[in-house]
């Protein structure tokens, strides 16, 4: 604002004359004048033409002036009041109701609903938007809880107000992309002040008006920059090219006549000028680009053929056969001869390539797999395929181990256990407390009446079928004996998928367990050998494994050739802190006893349908040789719950179990004849790992070597104490399993973690997972991805590892029953069908159907995991070098350090120093009571 002052005695009217304009402008009186002197202020006058009020010359005086002139007009007052009250509105916007103002989130949904999508029906200019409390009470009615004004109900329901004010916050004033302003006088003042704003701004833009000042045009003055202008100036170089059109005069204005052409007369309906060939100018071609296209004709063919009436026709004729002199004649002949030796060759490479592969397999088919709908690819969910319960024998119990079959597709075992607790057990121990155990054989045939029944002295934790022999399975007891049955009399009916037999037709009335003859509807098999209980575990067999058919070791833990070919030694382990290892063979001749011989004498043969297979080993098989697991640093032993070896089966197991599993009763291995043979006649294998990797019962995991030894410091032959040992469970270990893709990956789970581990690396586990809510029970790696880990919780959930996607957390979690989980076991049908065998603590077996996602490996899927357990190794390396390094220098600092001398004291100066502190205590203390009464 620029000032003018003028000393004049009356008042005057200025006209600001600019160019050929002249443009009043209104003036008023100052608050400060005095006498004869006045002072002006120029209301919304230009800086520029403030500088022109100065000069005489543009101003002109042109009448006086009344006090009513004085007075400002009633449009710059209203502007003034509109200016104010537009403040007061900014005010108001800045927060003064903050209280009053609930920011809201409102989803894409509500703003089509409630009309205020973002830069559509609300913008900066517009932010504003009226919604009535009828339509917000609607919404929340029919969404519901979902509904975004929910959380703000009450608030909406008790005010009064009919509308609500919905404002966008572009700059998240308050925290979100909207807010609901509640108080009416904040929401009028905002309505009037937008209107306002738009009054002002439209005011503005019709007075607004552009003064434009002539200026005078001088000639330019080179002062030194002219000879660079010309340098840079184009200046066309080459000579123009003239042109000179001529026309007959007598055409020049003749009328101009259009008509109407046929564009069917004239060729391509258009019109062209023509070039010509100039005779003045020879332009020699240098190069010439041709395309060419060859267009196929269009061709319509049309043919129909003329029906007539079906009739169905036969014919009948005799088929030409060759008499037996011209069969001889043609047999006998050189041409098939030759035709039969220059095919032979080809007729033996179409015979093979129609072995290796199906030649009338749709590859492209085959591609497609047909999985779009549940359980295709883009599905990872798990669908129950079928599910067993026994409603006599495992309803309410716990399943506690279950195996395929090796060779039978479609059948599993599960062993079913009392769920007693260790206080029952001490309280049912002095008494009588006897249940039936088994084993179940179900068959996707039936899934009510199992197949078969092994009977059990006891419950069984463990059992495992002969790789090579599947009619042999071996089972750990509760009370420490291994058991051992054969099943192949019922090898027929096993693959013969026969179902249960039925029951006699007349049936007692009373339940089974009332019924004193109950009605036998599944086969039972009994056990035909046990070991010795005073020579075998101490406490409950928890892991059982068969050593693999290429090796056998001897009594003292050394791996030797195989003589027979076959799995005949198994290992058990119990938490009685050892390891046994077994050998189904008869034993060496030796000298008896004469209790044993009186015992022998009194045996008799065994009860009918009992078969005499392991009639050898019956009472009196003790483990060959046994491995002691002493702790590294405290005093007494580790209690092992599961073990894992390295070693796996020949590729040529499966051909051995097919070959023994279609052999009859008495057909099959004479085991009774087979003697275990002695150390000096069998070769010993350097390259067999001998090392088991063991979890314990307190959540610890080592390795043991089972070999034995001699001790330096006892000088008795025993197995290595083991060299390292984590603790890194927070409960005993269930699961040790070892990869399928790679042999020295090995996964543990135990208490609330599991951690997977590379054999060799002993500075700690490759992975180890954080506590979960709930336990881990079990868990398995997958049969066909490299990278996928399946783990039962207690909660009846499944957790599904990616290591490739995450190793955090879970990539997938579904729930399969309402009770624990306590075991897990997959299993390939085929190419296109794997199951997954889930049991829990009620009893149930479910078999669920993997997804295409969960069993079809990604593209180097191996390589990458491969690469992602090396990466993990070098990094434990790394951290162990860091740790080093830094205790070194921990160490050389701490011997850097100057030796600071202590004075010792005397104890009159000890005791000297002790009565000035205490007399610095009393006098402390006077000062603080002195002042304390001093208050009062």
């Amino acid at each position: 604002m620029d000032h003018l002052c003028l000393a004049e005695e009356g008042f005057k009217c200025f006209n600001f004359v600019f160019g050929t304009d002249a443009l009043p402008f209104p003036i008023i009186e100052n608050e400060d004048n005095c006498g004869a002197s006045f002072s002006y202020e120029l209301f919304n006058c230009p800086s520029p033409f403030a500088t022109l009020l100065g000069r005489e010359s543009d101003v002109t005086l042109s009448r006086s002036i009344s006090p009513i002139d004085m007075k400002p007009s009633q449009k710059i007052k209203d502007r003034v009041r509109s200016k104010t009250r537009l403040k007061s509105a900014k005010r108001v916007k800045s927060g003064v109701f903050t209280e009053d103002v609930i920011p809201l989130v409102l989803t894409s949904k509500t703003q089509e609903i409630f009309q205020c999508v973002i830069d559509q029906d609300v913008t900066d200019e517009n932010p504003y938007k009226l919604i009535k409390k009828e339509d917000i009470i609607n919404d929340m009615k029919a969404r519901g809880g979902i509904s975004d004004f929910y959380p703000v109900k009450q608030q909406i329901l008790e005010h009064s107000a009919d509308d609500f004010l919905i404002a966008f916050d572009k700059d998240f004033k308050y925290g979100q992309s909207f807010y609901m302003v509640i108080n009416e006088t904040m929401r009028d003042v905002i309505l009037q002040s937008l209107e306002l704003k738009q009054e002002v701004k439209q005011e503005e833009e019709e007075e607004d008006e552009i003064f434009i000042r002539d200026f005078q045009i001088r000639n330019w003055i080179d002062l030194g920059s002219g000879v660079e202008i010309e340098q840079e100036k184009v200046v066309e170089s080459p000579t123009k090219v003239k042109f000179m059109i001529s026309r007959i005069r007598r055409e020049f204005g003749a009328p101009v006549k259009f008509d109407d052409r046929n564009d069917l007369e004239t060729k391509d309906s258009y019109m062209e000028c023509m070039s010509y060939q100039d005779k003045n100018f020879s332009i020699k071609k240098l190069e010439r680009d041709i395309g060419v296209q060859a267009v196929s004709i269009l061709e319509e063919n049309s043919t129909q053929t003329l029906w007539t009436y079906p009739r169905n026709a036969c014919t009948q004729y005799t088929p030409s056969e060759f008499t037996e002199e011209e069969k001889d004649e043609i047999l006998k002949s050189e041409a098939l001869n030759v035709f039969i030796n220059s095919v032979a060759l080809r007729f033996e490479v179409a015979l093979q390539q129609n072995e290796i592969m199906d030649v009338y397999y749709d590859d492209w088919r085959g591609l497609s797999e047909e999985d779009s709908t549940f359980g295709g690819k883009a599905d990872c969910h798990l669908k129950e395929y079928q599910s067993f319960t026994d409603l006599q024998r495992s309803q309410g119990k716990r399943v506690s181990n279950i195996e395929w079959h090796p060779t039978i597709l479609g059948l599993v075992a599960v062993s079913i256990v009392d769920r007693v607790t260790w206080e029952d057990r001490i309280n049912l121990s002095s008494k009588s407390f006897r249940s039936h155990s088994h084993i179940l054989l179900w068959n996707f045939t039936d899934p009510i009446h199992p197949q078969l029944m092994l009977a059990a002295p006891d419950d069984i934790y463990s059992f495992q079928f002969c790789p090579t022999d599947p009619n042999i399975v071996a089972g750990g007891c509760k009370n420490g004996q291994v058991v051992l049955w054969d099943i192949s009399q019922f090898s027929e009916r096993l693959q013969g998928n026969l179902p249960a037999a039925k029951p006699d037709t007349v049936k007692s009335n009373l339940l089974p367990e009332l019924d004193p003859a109950p009605h036998l509807e599944v086969p039972i098999a009994q056990y035909c050998g046990v070991s010795s209980i005073e020579n075998g575990h101490k406490s409950l067999i928890t892991d059982l494994c068969w050593i693999p058919d290429h090796f056998e070791i001897t009594k003292f833990g050394v791996p030797c050739e195989s003589g027979e070919g076959a799995c005949v030694q198994l290992i058990t382990c119990s938490s009685d802190c050892s390891i046994l290892f077994w050998d189904i063979r008869r034993p060496k001749a030796r000298v008896l006893t004469r209790q044993e011989k009186q015992k022998m004498e009194k045996e008799l043969p065994n009860p009918e349908g009992v078969p005499d297979t392991f009639k050898h080993l019956d009472l009196y098989w003790k483990p060959m040789h046994r491995v002691a697991l002493p702790k590294i640093s405290s005093v007494g032993d580790y209690s092992p719950m599961k073990i894992s070896m390295k070693e796996k089966c020949s590729d040529k197991v499966y051909e051995k179990a097919q070959l023994n599993l279609g052999k009859g009763k008495g057909e099959g291995s004479d085991y009774g004849s087979m003697d275990i043979p002695s150390s000096r006649d069998l070769t010993s294998l350097t390259e067999v790992n001998t090392s088991l990797f063991i979890g314990t019962e307190d959540g610890e995991v080592t390795s043991v070597d089972w070999q034995i030894e001699k001790d330096m410091d006892t000088g008795k032959m025993t197995t290595p104490r083991p060299t390292h040992c984590y603790a890194v469970h927070d409960g005993p270990v269930n699961t040790v399993q070892r990869s399928p893709f790679f042999r020295d990956i090995i996964l543990t789970i135990g208490g609330w973690t599991f951690a997977i581990w590379k054999e060799g690396v002993t500075l700690g586990p490759l992975l180890q997972s954080a506590c979960a809510t709930k336990r881990c029970l079990t868990g398995h790696w997958s049969l066909t991805r490299p990278g996928v880990i399946i783990i039962g919780k207690e909660d009846g959930n499944i957790d599904i590892w990616d290591l490739l996607e995450k190793t955090h957390e879970p990539s997938q979690t579904q729930n399969i029953t309402s009770v624990s989980v306590s075991c897990i076991k997959p299993w390939i049908i085929s190419a296109r069908q794997h199951l997954l065998a889930v049991s829990d603590d009620f009893g149930t077996l479910h078999i669920l159907e993997v997804p295409w996602a969960l069993r079809h490996p990604l593209t180097q899927e191996k390589s990458n995991i491969e690469a992602y357990f090396d990466r993990e190794v070098k990094r434990l390396e790394y951290f162990e070098a860091r740790k080093i390094l830094r205790s070194e220098k921990k160490v050389q600092e701490e011997e850097e350090k100057p030796v600071v001398e202590i004075e010792l004291k005397t104890a009159e100066q000890v005791e000297e120093e002790l009565k000035k502190e205490y007399g610095l205590y009393l006098q402390e203390e006077k000062k603080i009571i002195v002042a304390q009464l001093g208050k009062v």
